[in-house]
């Protein structure tokens, strides 16, 4: 395959920056948010059920600000990818509804934090934040489903059949 396709530009990293052929960081930063959003909901759970939520209401903010800079993180390498792809191919169609997707997910963290913040009872446990919680985390996992459809169907950062040969030797 030509180094010159627009396939072949989308396995190839746009600079050093955005991780070694094959193996790009994008992926590895999204666990950050998704980890720390994904417990902040937890948290709010065993604060719904506590005696004393206000440790629980803490550590979700805390944790929603962890998932926000990882957010941010993951955005600009995700975005070093995003360059690589052709213009007017279904990736990079794909990839722009999966930006726009973690981009909205980060506005409604932010919200999310917000209202927490600014709540009355900063010792109880806001039920909508909780509430954007839950639809932001499923806008996140549809947006995830695209990042895997990106990855696992298009191949983008993914290295070429020839390279993935050497691992069935």
């Amino acid at each position: 395959m030509s180094q010159n396709t627009p396939q072949q530009r989308a396995k190839q990293p746009r600079s050093a920056l955005a991780g070694p052929y094959g193996h790009p960081f994008h992926p590895i930063l999204v666990t950050i948010p998704i980890g720390a959003w994904v417990a902040s909901i937890v948290f709010d759970i065993i604060g719904l059920v506590s005696d004393d939520p206000a440790p629980y209401v803490q550590g979700a903010w805390i944790l929603i600000v962890i998932g926000l800079v990882g957010a941010v993180l993951a955005a600009v390498w995700g975005f070093l990818d995003y360059l690589q792809l052709g213009r007017g191919t279904d990736a990079r169609r794909t990839a722009t509804i999966h930006m726009a997707l973690n981009l909205g997910v980060t506005v409604l963290f932010l919200i999310n934090l917000l209202v927490r913040l600014s709540a009355d009872d900063q010792d109880e446990v806001s039920i909508v934040g909780f509430i954007l919680s839950i639809v932001g985390l499923a806008a996140l996992g549809v947006s995830g489903w695209l990042g895997g459809k990106l990855a696992y169907h298009y191949g983008v950062r993914v290295a070429d059949e020839r390279t993935q040969m050497d691992g069935f030797r």
